[in-house]
């Protein structure tokens, strides 16, 4: 690199950090008026963040930018989903940043679900061969892109293991390749280890 190009390698850096720190900081602007699609995400998510489907997800309190990333998957169907492809297909980037925002400001709702010992063992020998905690932290509350497990619904935590191990759900190719590796007697005691956490 020549005393000149360091300017210009230096700025083309200054670009590319300031373009990844836009996509990662929570969205701070309210300009997106997204009332009307936060009563229809409470419809089925749950008015106080406790939805009444088994395998629908708590996404109070989860983290940011992991909503927005689903968001943004389910638009370019990435994701799949009838009713989430078709609530998202008109929505803009500002709009998915602000419902993601909304969502990730709201208190994680406690569950009173508990695991049995037996499931404890299981899912603590499966998880540590998977070193999910490298990734969801000790306490499974996730961390940006990283989603919270923590007190996650237990039909839906099986469901989506299962949906990475079945290939349905291919947005991650990691987990997809994890969950190749487990049985469902594994997947079982995961999700029922993790909605009790």
């Amino acid at each position: 690199m020549t005393a000149r190009s360091l300017p210009r390698a230096r700025l083309g850096l200054l670009s590319v950090f300031s373009f990844a720190l836009f996509l990662v900081l929570p969205y701070s602007g309210r300009a997106a008026d997204i009332g009307e699609t936060v009563k229809l995400c409470v419809a089925c998510h749950g008015e106080d963040g406790r939805p009444s489907e088994a395998d629908m997800p708590v996404i109070w309190g989860q983290q940011f930018y992991y909503l927005y990333v689903q968001l943004k998957d389910y638009k370019a169907g990435r994701r799949q989903n009838e009713i989430m492809n078709s609530i998202v297909a008109d929505l803009d980037r500002e709009e998915l940043k602000a419902l993601a925002q909304h969502f990730s400001e709201q208190s994680w709702p406690a569950n009173d679900f508990r695991a049995t010992e037996a499931d404890v063992a299981s899912a603590e020998s499966a998880a540590n061969s998977g070193m999910c905690v490298q990734c969801h932290l000790g306490g499974y509350e996730g961390n940006s892109g990283v989603p919270r497990l923590a007190g996650q619904k237990l039909g839906y935590l099986e469901r989506t293991m299962l949906e990475f191990r079945d290939r349905v759900r291919l947005n991650s190719q990691a987990k997809v390749s994890l969950f190749a590796t487990y049985d469902a007697a594994d997947i079982r005691a995961m999700a029922h280890y993790l909605a009790g956490f």
